[in-house]
């Protein structure tokens, strides 16, 4: 019985012992590094760039205009109006154009015939087309890189030209024609 009570003090005692140890872990490293902390508030702070001075006051400057006139006072909206509308009827599937190209030596318009819709332009990317490389847990990565369309390709940006579904005057089906000279593309016959 007395080998059992002196077993149970020393596990007593080797538990406290234990934990006293873990604490005083603990304080010695909560005291370093509130040491850095304090450490670090001394340190030299690099001095501002020119950009982000202009920028500072850029900022500053443009919240005392906001301040000053506010915002328009909208109340039709009709600019987003016309943009929905705009959107709505170039997401028509039974849209039929009339496309047209510029003579830049006469100035007039050349008819090309039907297309469906108001063409694509070439640089236009099916997917995004940059991809975010090195991602931190902490929400901040790296850069960016080019990424390719599903085809594999990578589309050049601004290209001046246009994919027009034109309507096949003799079948009647639409087929993908590639344009680049200006076009003009109207869903109503324009005078020529």
């Amino acid at each position: 019985m007395k080998s059992i009570i002196k077993n149970t003090i020393y596990k007593l005692n080797s538990q406290t012992n234990l934990k006293q140890t873990k604490m005083k872990k603990l304080f010695i490293l909560a005291a370093a590094l509130l040491s850095f902390a304090a450490q670090s508030c001394n340190l030299e702070m690099p001095q501002e760039s020119s950009d982000k001075k202009m920028a500072r006051k850029q900022e500053q400057m443009m919240q005392e205009v906001a301040s000053e006139l506010g915002m328009p006072a909208i109340t039709n909206f009709q600019e987003k109006k016309l943009a929905k509308m705009i959107m709505e009827q170039r997401d028509r599937e039974d849209l039929i154009c009339y496309a047209y190209i510029v003579n830049h030596m006469t100035g007039k318009l050349v008819f090309l015939g039907k297309c469906l819709g108001y063409g694509l332009p070439y640089s236009t990317q099916y997917s995004n087309p940059v991809k975010t490389v090195d991602r931190y847990a902490s929400g901040g990565y790296c850069g960016q890189l080019p990424q390719a369309d599903p085809n594999g390709l990578f589309m050049p940006e601004g290209l001046s030209a246009t994919w027009l579904m034109m309507i096949d005057p003799e079948s009647g089906e639409p087929r993908p024609v590639y344009l680049e000279p200006e076009i003009i593309v109207s869903p109503f016959k324009l005078h020529q």
